[in-house]
């Protein structure tokens, strides 16, 4: 089996056609196709199949597609590593927007600092959906709030936050004490990420633990556009407190939810050890790091470290 090989099947798994896949690697289609032919009866198995909207992989197809992208990403870290006397290569990191706000130019900036020649790729997303990276190996690790299943993955608890209610101070119904319960939130105007996001699922949970029910007057799944509307006085929202880093703003209060599920856990999610290059093990330890640093110094508003 030869890396070639497996480059050139990515490649046709990529774009679901031959003749795509050769025009891309600049290749003629019958080469493409004798090399795919020449893996698969090495492997003695079918890996894709030809269907009228084009080709597919088999499921021996789709399980060898990721491994073969891990392998070449691999080899191409190796390449790097072996060009360069310092640790080298590339490190993809997956963060939730508010996760970016706080953590992601420290941890830049720390990796600069500590391994300059190893270039960092930052995702920034919402948490299930670096879940989907991680699975489909396009991130090697990722800050999340939850992991429902058991993938294989390395998950370590990092810290966890409180929650805010934070609102323009001049909004009706917004409370004036430094703390509140939810059970004093059912009328206030709320606007929040909607169902599929992490927050909202961890915000209706602690809602339905209070036996009360949240007005929501708007769902808004971006953060700048959300803390934007509250800022406007549209509504108030509940987020940590490193969402108020979007929001470069006096008139908007914070008040801490003292409610004991109002708190979402920090999960510093990667591929297995022996799936990371050097370069994405360091990142990893880097970043929790940086983390650690950010909430001795205070600079992670409302982050405390997980509690075993």
């Amino acid at each position: 089996m030869e890396l070639r090989q497996l480059r050139y099947f990515v490649k046709v798994v990529e774009h679901g056609s031959f003749s795509q896949a050769a025009a891309a690697l600049g290749v003629v289609t019958s080469a493409l196709s004798q090399q795919i032919s020449r893996l698969e009866g090495e492997l003695a198995t079918r890996l894709l199949q030809r269907t009228s909207k084009g080709v597919l992989p088999t499921d021996a197809g789709l399980a060898f597609w990721r491994q073969a992208q891990l392998a070449l990403r691999h080899a191409d870290h190796a390449a790097l590593a072996a060009q360069q006397a310092r640790l080298s290569g590339h490190a993809s990191v997956g963060l939730a927007p508010s996760t970016a706000s706080v953590l992601g130019l420290p941890l830049m900036a720390a990796m600069r600092a500590r391994y300059p020649e190893v270039r960092l790729h930052l995702v920034e997303s919402l948490s299930g959906h670096l879940g989907q990276m991680l699975g489909a190996r396009q991130l090697d690790l990722a800050v999340m709030f939850q992991v429902e299943q058991a993938h294989g993955w390395s998950v370590t608890p990092l810290l966890e936050e409180r929650l805010y209610v934070m609102g323009r101070q001049d909004l009706p119904g917004l409370p004036t004490r430094p703390r509140t319960k939810l059970e004093d939130l059912s009328a206030l105007p709320l606007i929040l990420p909607s169902g599929p996001h992490g927050l909202r699922s961890l915000v209706d949970q602690a809602f339905a633990q209070a036996k009360r029910r949240p007005t929501i007057v708007s769902e808004i799944d971006g953060l700048s556009l959300l803390m934007d509307a509250v800022a406007a006085g549209l509504g108030a929202t509940i987020q940590p407190g490193a969402a108020t880093l979007r929001l470069q703003r006096d008139d908007v209060r914070l008040v801490q939810i003292s409610n004991a599920p109002a708190r979402r856990p920090n999960l510093l999610v990667s591929l297995s050890d022996d799936e990371l290059s050097p370069a994405a093990l360091a990142t990893r330890v880097v970043l929790a790091d940086v983390a650690a640093r950010l909430v001795t110094e205070g600079r992670w508003i409302g982050a405390s470290f997980h509690k075993a």
